[in-house]
């Protein structure tokens, strides 16, 4: 697979423009104007950069799912360095909006460079974009506005702060709108938990819990055809609770039931449930339950 360290190699790649800074670009159509086209198709490839771009389809379709979107057509997407991408030809399209690519190093010893890791939606897939309204769309557009005078015009000493900034700020108003997207896709997200519990049931019930031990979660966000962080993201905004937790009630549950077999040890319990260390499925289920499962399993037989 072929990998770009640099932010120029990568946009050589894709028959951009070079940059005017050398760890960060800034394309924005503007009026008529479109964004450059990339190349039409690409194999499997990695950099060592962010994207923040943001697209409105004008001519071809592009389904981003098979959610039905509300607001308007543009979707802003984030990509983080070492991300697998690829494309075909398969849809042609204009398309306006902007991109901004920087390299990871150019966030080095800065407050973000330290805080971008928290943002989860660099870690989504391009069906989990983020849908803007048209007042969203406003504030975004205004925030690249501002970035794109400080890359365009002479660089100082100031230009690589004020940069940041803008890009911090960018950053915190799209977790806000993720947020909103994802209280207004309730029916999505109870959507999401039923097939999140399905899957999990359909795991114990099929033995693979006593052989392989508790289910990757990565693999059950993939059979739902998913991100795994926007599957946490959005259980978490719903419930409360992340796709883990979801799991470890489900695996309570189940102990339950098997503690009721007055012939098995508690350890014997803990390995059919999947885990490796008794202690720690004793631990989990007090955690829960408040009790131990030794605890439990003398009060059902008292009632």
């Amino acid at each position: 697979m072929q990998h770009f360290k640099t932010l120029s190699s990568y946009l050589d790649y894709l028959k951009l423009p070079r940059p005017e800074h050398p760890m960060l670009s800034v394309f924005n159509s503007k009026g008529d104007g479109y964004l450059p086209c990339p190349r039409e198709s690409s194999p499997p490839i990695t950099n060592d950069c962010y994207t923040i771009s943001f697209k409105k389809y004008v001519k071809g379709d592009l389904n981003y799912g098979r959610t039905t979107y509300d607001f308007t057509n543009g979707a802003l997407i984030f990509i983080s360095p070492r991300q697998v991408l690829q494309w075909d030809n398969s849809v042609v399209f204009e398309q306006k909006g902007f991109s901004i690519n920087f390299h990871e190093d150019f966030l080095k010893g800065t407050d973000l460079g330290l805080q971008i890791k928290k943002y989860g939606f660099f870690s989504y897939s391009v069906n989990e974009a983020l849908h803007l309204s048209p007042k969203e769309e406003k504030q975004i557009e205004s925030i690249v506005e501002n970035i794109e005078i400080e890359y365009q015009n002479n660089q100082d000493v100031f230009s690589k702060d004020i940069i940041i900034s803008q890009l911090d700020t960018l950053l915190k108003y799209a977790h806000r709108f993720y947020d909103r997207q994802f209280l207004n896709r309730k029916d999505l997200s109870n959507d999401l938990l039923e097939q999140f519990n399905k899957q999990v049931y359909q795991y114990f019930e099929s033995g693979q819990l006593q052989e392989k031990g508790m289910p990757n979660i990565a693999q059950i966000a993939n059979e739902m055809g998913v991100s795994q962080r926007y599957l946490s993201d959005t259980l978490k905004k719903e419930t409360g609770k992340t796709t883990t937790e979801h799991l470890h009630l489900q695996l309570i549950e189940e102990a339950k039931h098997i503690l009721l077999q007055p012939n098995k040890s508690i350890s014997e319990v803990a390995y059919e449930l999947g885990f490796e260390y008794p202690q720690y499925f004793s631990r989990l289920f007090k955690k829960k339950q408040g009790i131990s499962p030794t605890e439990y399993r003398a009060l059902y037989k008292m009632n």
